[in-house]
């Protein structure tokens, strides 16, 4: 213990550049607690180490100063090594986007990080000694990664809570308290050991490992059911983005998606009556190719089909692009059309697009201009299936946001195209969120991107069929029951607003107690 003593006061004991750059490394090193690597215990010890930053922090003269420049380090840190992937999308058009990748990087991740060295100037206003400070800390983080999610559209993507993908049964406590709620307990616990081996840490230790056995029982109490009838096949065609919308491979594009469509499935399987091809499938606008609507035609004579497609049509007396996706009923018959309602800034559309397209800066996705947002989430009558809600790529990122709260839906359809998400973490952390959204909501979630993962998913974020980054072919699986609505389907991040009420009321207590005595 003498040599774990030594190593926090020598951390506590780091000033100006020291402190940055110590933060920064801590940030860094916790981002390998998400997907791929999925090692939850360094996730944790790097808000360990973030905790005793600002305990030296509390000791500086400018106190606000050192903590907001420890938090805003530990966030550029986290995000910067977390959202990597993101640079892989320039350079689908290199020429036209390779000079943005540098600013785009820095400048997101930086400026993110500013509510995480917020977080901490807020924390040390009421910095206390003992557990008061942990309890402090924890709760203007975890409300700091709330407002990640919401301000300026939102950005919530490898919320603390997805550092446990590792535990799918830790995972199942989002069920009750969401994303945001198991962020706040996995920040509680990580800034703990700070402290450790006093009894909060290890109070804290046997609350999640309670919450373990929880997971594990719902686990085991819900085993794999499926809807009688229905078997749905995932069509993987495993485009490059760089070969999508080359005018000479559209054609060998589209013949991919319908021989992948027609191949025979595992003797074993039944003959898919739900078809869905991933976001964007055909190069070209869909509606507008009377051969492509006749080919659906005879791929739809039993079955149904549900693909992303690009949509022209009109907004406010002139001609708009939409993300949508078409479901198609027997004999090609449109039975619902969906447009996608959260885009993806920069990437479906530029924000204050005149300004900035002054020095260059244009969307990356391809087409004339950016997209226009439809009004979800909705939820379709399927034939021959429960009702779903369709949820376009990033959609699927936001907690409380994925349901239409007047109806709910007994599938999720996620289509995707994590060819721009590079060939490791991105798609691999896109899809521990979809099994989040599943958990929480107990629905499943049929995901088909166009190069993995796609993934058929059950009420408590198993995946029972799926096929890998950079494979071509198809995932026929049965669609998993939804399960009853959880306390979290039922009340939303309101759970999470009362964990902090109850937390704040308890670090008063506490700070009350502490000036009292």
């Amino acid at each position: 213990m003498n040599a774990l003593a030594r190593i926090c006061d020598f951390v506590r004991g780091l000033s100006s550049w020291r402190r940055i750059g110590f933060g920064f490394a801590a940030g860094a090193v916790s981002a390998l607690g998400f997907a791929p690597l999925n090692l939850f215990p360094v996730l944790l010890l790097g808000f360990a180490g973030l905790l005793l930053l600002l305990d030296g922090a509390n000791a500086s003269p400018r106190r606000l100063r050192a903590a907001f420049f420890s938090g805003w380090s530990f966030g550029f840190g986290q995000f910067l090594v977390g959202w990597h992937w993101i640079g892989y999308a320039f350079l689908v058009d290199s020429a036209a986007h390779l000079w943005q990748m540098p600013f785009a990087l820095v400048f997101l991740t930086a400026g993110l990080a500013l509510y995480s060295g917020m977080a901490c100037v807020a924390a040390m206003y009421l910095w206390r000694p003992g557990f008061t400070r942990i309890l402090i800390f924890a709760l203007f983080y975890a409300a700091s990664e709330w407002l990640r999610g919401h301000l300026f559209t939102g950005f919530p993507w490898n919320l603390q809570a997805y550092g446990w993908g590792a535990s799918l049964a830790v995972m199942q406590s989002a069920s009750l308290f969401g994303a945001y709620g198991l962020s706040f307990l996995t920040i509680l616990l990580g800034a703990s050991l700070a402290d450790f081996p006093r009894r909060a840490p290890i109070a804290l230790m046997a609350l999640f490992v309670c919450l373990w056995g929880y997971g594990a029982w719902r686990l085991n109490a819900n085993p794999v059911q499926t809807v009688p009838g229905v078997s749905v096949r995932l069509v993987q065609p495993d485009i490059p983005q760089r070969e999508k919308y080359q005018r000479p491979l559209v054609a060998r594009n589209w013949q991919r998606l319908i021989d992948l469509t027609r191949a025979p499935g595992a003797p074993s399987q039944e003959k898919p009556t739900h078809i869905i091809w991933p976001e964007a499938a055909p190069s070209f606008i869909l509606m507008r190719s009377p051969l492509a609507r006749d080919q659906i035609a005879l791929l739809t004579n039993g079955a149904t089909l549900i693909t992303g497609a690009e949509r022209v049509g009109a907004e406010g007396g002139a001609l708009a692009f939409f993300n949508s996706l078409y479901v198609f009923g027997h004999g090609g018959r449109l039975d619902a059309t969906y447009d996608k309602f959260h885009l993806v800034p920069f990437g479906e559309y530029v924000p204050f697009a005149n300004l900035l397209g002054r020095v260059g800066i244009t969307k990356l996705t391809n087409g004339p201009s950016g997209f226009s947002a439809g009004d979800g989430p909705h939820v379709y009558a399927v034939p021959g299936a429960p009702a779903m809600t369709p949820l376009i790529c990033y959609e699927i990122i936001f907690p409380a946001a994925v349901t239409d709260h007047q109806s709910r839906p007994q599938w999720f359809v996620n289509v995707t195209d994590d060819s721009w998400f590079g060939p490791w973490a991105g798609p691999h952390q896109h899809l521990l969120i979809a099994r989040m959204r599943a958990i929480e909501d107990a629905i499943p979630v049929a995901r088909a991107a166009n190069t993995g993962v796609s993934a058929m998913i059950d009420a408590t974020g198993r995946i029972t069929a799926s096929l890998g980054l950079d494979q071509m072919g198809v995932v026929d699986a049965p669609l998993p029951r939804a399960l009853a609505p959880t306390p979290y389907a039922r009340f939303g991040d309101w759970i999470f607003a009362l964990m902090l009420m109850l937390s704040a009321g308890a670090a008063f207590l506490r700070r009350t107690a502490q000036s009292l005595g």
